[in-house]
């Protein structure tokens, strides 16, 4: 098995090393991340100018790009042989709930599913960094599980670790993507000429966190791992739109 690795902190992260030095004992493992960090990039492919790509001495790929360039560069055309599968992270911090719609990393797996590979998404649910390879080794047993039984074609894994030692986890748990408060306000500073600037504020808090989501799992010290889909139709709603577009007259009956 040769698996793909990214992220959207950038190439030289610790959370990207920790995951494949596990990943490294169960395949042959591939890099291509960003050359800074990219988190927020979301979905967002560089169209509109050309991507250049480096390469250090222990064989890592760099881009000048966002965390979904890398992954599409790498398998359409950059890597020699396609890989089998994307990993992406591990993520320096959490990505529950509706953080995914912003997610460089999410992403990242995205692009690999719409081209056709198997994909997850790792995170460390912490700000600091101490418990990186609980998080990879959960990474390395899900790929393990995958190996042997796949999943559903259209099925991304996005996987919320708590940040503690592995062996204080207290298991794996399928959960639904929970939703969090309204962000915090933005916070307005001075730039060095007197100009005014403005930093994003913080994500809110969980509102819809309770059991069943990936909130209340990593909680309660379980690794999360929520099943993303690529397509975002609500399909429940798509004949009340038809009804409703025709009530106002907007297309045919």
């Amino acid at each position: 098995m040769k698996i793909l690795l990214s992220n959207d902190d950038g190439y030289h992260a610790a959370g990207l090393a920790a995951l494949a030095h596990r990943l490294g004992a169960l395949a042959d493992t591939v890099i291509v991340a960003p050359d800074r960090n990219q988190s927020g990039s979301s979905h967002s492919l560089t169209l509109d100018n050309p991507l250049r790509v480096g390469r250090t001495d222990q064989g890592v790929y760099f881009v000048n790009g966002t965390p979904t360039d890398c992954v599409h560069v790498a398998i359409t055309g950059l890597l020699a042989e396609e890989p089998d599968m994307v990993v992406s992270g591990v993520n320096h911090g959490a990505n529950l709930g509706d953080d995914v719609l912003y997610s460089g990393t999410v992403a990242a797996a995205v692009e690999g599913r719409f081209l056709g590979l198997p994909a997850i998404a790792v995170s460390l649910v912490a700000d600091d960094l101490e418990y990186l390879d609980t998080a990879a080794q959960a990474a390395a047993q899900l790929v393990q599980k995958l190996q042997t039984e796949s999943l559903p074609a259209d099925t991304i894994l996005n996987v919320n670790v708590p940040s503690r030692p592995f062996d204080q986890l207290a298991g794996f748990r399928s959960t639904r993507l929970g939703f969090r408060h309204r962000a915090e306000p933005i916070v307005p500073h001075t730039d060095p000429k007197g100009r005014t600037v403005y930093w994003v504020g913080p994500a809110g808090v969980g509102q819809d966190a309770g059991p069943g989501t990936d909130f209340h799992a990593v909680a309660n010290g379980y690794v999360s791992v929520t099943p993303l889909q690529v397509d975002l139709t609500n399909h429940a709603s798509v004949h009340t739109l038809a009804e409703w577009l025709s009530r106002s007259g907007l297309s045919e009956s």
